[in-house]
């Protein structure tokens, strides 16, 4: 049997929880993947008013899960052979933390790791508008080579309301590391859950 990759996803408390919910639902229909899930506090409590679910609930979707204060988790360390890893959302306060290689807790850590073995770090970040100190930090944390991915809406693929932009979004998200979710529209091909239309 092949080995399952590992993917990690840190939720931080911006705005979009519902964006890490549903990435967690579709990757547990891929079994080829294992997810490594690790929410900070501001992220519970961001899941419990933007989602409807309990972070126990969330937590649940994912295969393994770590308490933010937990340095010593796989995920900490570069020998852990992971894909990389998704921040989402991403917090500004989270930005700044990983641009400034300020590891305070797993979520932290476990980004700079990514950064260090040079892996996929994809930061959904939330916040709008932007200030000049936002910007630099997420120049700075793109130019060490993460994939700083706004949760911005399209609407070329006529989404069904808000489910609908947000699956849109878990498909951007997952195309990042070569997942092809069948819900995903690239532009010119309209896709929904059954396949193209």
């Amino acid at each position: 049997m092949k080995e399952r990759k590992n993917l990690v996803i840190g939720v931080s408390g911006a705005s979009g929880a519902p964006l890490a919910a549903a990435l967690l639902q579709t990757l547990r229909d891929c079994p080829s993947w294992c997810t490594h899930l690790v929410i900070t506090r501001g992220g519970e409590l961001t899941i419990e008013a933007e989602t409807g679910m309990t972070a126990a609930q969330v937590k649940e979707l994912a295969d393994r899960v770590y308490d933010p204060s937990e340095l010593g988790a796989p995920i900490a360390s570069g020998s852990f052979r992971t894909a990389g890893m998704v921040v989402v959302p991403c917090s500004m306060k989270t930005v700044a933390g990983i641009a400034n290689g300020y590891s305070e807790n797993l979520l932290l850590r476990a980004a700079d790791v990514d950064l260090k073995e040079r892996r996929k770090l994809v930061l959904v970040a939330r916040e709008t508008p932007l200030s000049a100190i936002h910007l630099r930090n997420m120049l700075t944390v793109t130019e060490a080579g993460a994939v700083v991915l706004p949760p911005v809406l399209t609407y070329y693929h006529n989404p069904q309301g808000l489910d609908g932009m947000t699956l849109q979004i878990v498909g951007k998200i997952l195309d990042q590391f070569g997942i092809d979710a069948p819900f995903y529209s690239r532009w010119g091909v309209r896709t929904d859950r059954s396949g193209t239309f």
